[in-house]
C-alpha cells in the first residue's frame, strides 16, 4: 500500500464515537521536526480516507490525519443517522483521540461541506479551510424528494452503491472503464478501490458505502440547516478549489462557472482558484490534481502558521 511511504509512517486507529468505531488513517511524517504541522483531511461522499495517499505523498513533514466517515470505509457499521452535524462532531472526537488541538481542515467534495458545519459547530479546533470541489452550496431545484436529489447530483455514482461484484477483479473492472479514470489509472487508486469493496452476506462484494447513508447526507447537506447556518456563520480564512469537469469527467463540473461566480459573491470572504486539467475525482486522485492541492495545503499551513 502507497500510504505516503516515501515520507510518512501509517497507521490505522479505531475512535468510539456515538454508535460505534470511527476508523481513521494517521500518517506520522518521518523526518518531522518539533511542532511538526497537522492536517485533517475529509473525503467525499462515498469515498473513505484512502482517497488521500496522492495528496499525502506530496506533504513531507505533515502529520495528516483522515477519516472513513460513519457509514463509509471502516466506519460503516456505525448505527444511526449520519448528517453534516454527526461528521463535524466525530471529527472533533477524532481530534481528541490523536491528541491534535487545531488544524488546517481540507474537505473534499461532501468532506467540505462536513469541514464548513466542523468549523462552525467547532470553531477552535479549526485554523484554517482549503474546500476541494464542495463546501460551497450547490446548484439544484427545490422541491426533489431525496431520491431525486441523490440521482439530479450523483447520478451513476449513487446507482452504483446498489450492484453487486463478484471480487476485487470485477469491482476494478467496472472502475477502469469510467470516463473519470480513462488517463488516471494509478496503484494508489487500485489500493483505494480494494478497500472500497466489503462483503455483502450473501456471497457476492457491494461498495463499503450503503444509498441510504449517501441520500440521508445528500439530503441534509442541500436542505438542512447546517451547512446555511454555517456559511452564514463562517469565521475562519476558507480558499476554494474547483475542478471544471465533473463526476463523469464532463463540463462544466459540479460548479458551473456563471452559478459560482453568484455564490461567491455572496461570500466575499472565500478565495477561490478553478484548477484546469482535472474532474472531480482526479483533483485528488491523480498525481497531477494532488500536487496541486498538496501545495495549496502548504500555503494554508504557512499561512496558519504565521497568525497562529
Amino acid at each position: 500500500m502507497s500510504d505516503g511511504r516515501l515520507n510518512h509512517r501509517y497507521r490505522a486507529l479505531d475512535v468510539p464515537v456515538p454508535g460505534g468505531t470511527l476508523r481513521a488513517g494517521v500518517w506520522e511524517p518521518t523526518d518531522a521536526a518539533p511542532g511538526a504541522p497537522t492536517v485533517l483531511l475529509v473525503h467525499g461522499v462515498t469515498a473513505s480516507h484512502l482517497a488521500w495517499p496522492f495528496v499525502v505523498d506530496r506533504l513531507p513533514g505533515v502529520r495528516v490525519i483522515a477519516p472513513d466517515l460513519r457509514g463509509r470505509g471502516r466506519s460503516n457499521g456505525i448505527e444511526g443517522a449520519a448528517g453534516m452535524a454527526a461528521h463535524a462532531d466525530d471529527l472533533a472526537t477524532l481530534l481528541d483521540a490523536v491528541g491534535v488541538d487545531r488544524a488546517v481542515v481540507v474537505g473534499h467534495s461532501m468532506g467540505g461541506f462536513v469541514s464548513v458545519v466542523f468549523a462552525h459547530r467547532h470553531p477552535e479546533r479549526v485554523s484554517r479551510l482549503l474546500l476541494v470541489d464542495g463546501g460551497l452550496p450547490l446548484d439544484v431545484p427545490s422541491g426533489l424528494s431525496a431520491d431525486e436529489l441523490v440521482a439530479g447530483i450523483l447520478g451513476p455514482t449513487a446507482a452504483r452503491l446498489s450492484m453487486r461484484f463478484a471480487d476485487v477483479g470485477e469491482y476494478l473492472e467496472f472502475w477502469r472503464r469510467h470516463p473519470a479514470f480513462a488517463a488516471a489509472w494509478t496503484a494508489e487508486l487500485e489500493e483505494y478501490l480494494a478497500y472500497d469493496l466489503v462483503d455483502d452476506g450473501a456471497g457476492a462484494f457491494r461498495p463499503a458505502t450503503s444509498y441510504a447513508t449517501t441520500a440521508d447526507d445528500t439530503v441534509d447537506m442541500n436542505t438542512g440547516t447546517a451547512l446555511p447556518e454555517a456559511l452564514a456563520g463562517l469565521r475562519h480564512p476558507t480558499r476554494v478549489l474547483t475542478a471544471p469537469r465533473g463526476l463523469q469527467d464532463d463540463p462544466p463540473g459540479l460548479y458551473a462557472p456563471e452559478y459560482l461566480a453568484g455564490v461567491l459573491e455572496a461570500f466575499p470572504e472565500v478565495t477561490h482558484e478553478r484548477i484546469d486539467g482535472v474532474n472531480h475525482y482526479t483533483i485528488v486522485m491523480s498525481p497531477d490534481g494532488a500536487a496541486v492541492v498538496a501545495t495549496a495545503v502548504r500555503e494554508e499551513l504557512a499561512a496558519a502558521a504565521t497568525t497562529a
